[in-house]
């Protein structure tokens, strides 16, 4: 069975990582959520775990199992990393290299040959701001793979891309990758 890090970050569209989790495991993925703080606000780590029956983490600092290091154990059983949503500021981290929470940390101990995703959510102009757009072209520099925003009317009231890509185009996104 492969395994599937799903990232979760503060995005309005966090809630759409229940799906995102249903439609993997439906399709016979173990699915390992990691969470920032900032999406727990937005979606309760419990859901993701009904739905993945797995824990779900959150925290660097915690160790599931004391005689092995979580992030490191994580990364060492990616099949593909996938962060959708990705914020502004989780783009930031992983472009720049920063470890400071458990989905910044895993993403720096993951094998340079796992399949490595964004699936950006955001307001317009956040998106198109010089600073985004270099974050996510480093991300690419890298070997990571953009799974583009969609044009629609966003939470905040603007219309324009930045809304998660749809379930679906995601799903078919990752599943081709890891159905070869």
């Amino acid at each position: 069975m492969k395994t599937i890090l799903l990232g979760v970050s503060g995005s309005i569209s966090a809630y759409k990582a229940a799906d995102l989790t249903s439609q993997f495991t439906k399709l016979g993925y173990n699915v390992e959520v990691i969470m920032t703080t900032n999406s727990t606000k937005f979606i309760t780590p419990l859901t993701l775990q009904s739905l993945s029956k797995n824990p779900v983490h959150t925290d660097v600092m915690e160790e599931i199992t004391p005689d092995k290091i979580n992030h490191i154990e994580l990364a060492k059983k990616a099949d593909l990393f996938l962060v959708a949503p990705a914020s502004a500021n989780i783009l930031a981290k992983l472009a720049n290299g920063i470890a400071d929470d458990m989905l910044s940390t895993v993403a720096l101990a993951l094998k340079e040959d796992v399949p490595k995703f964004v699936a950006p959510a955001m307001n317009t102009y956040m998106y198109q701001n010089p600073i985004t757009q270099r974050n996510i072209n480093i991300l690419k520099d890298v070997g990571y793979q953009e799974i583009i925003p969609r044009e629609a009317l966003l939470a905040c009231g603007d219309f324009g891309r930045g809304a998660l890509a749809t379930v679906e185009d995601i799903v078919e996104s990752i599943n081709a990758v890891l159905a070869k």
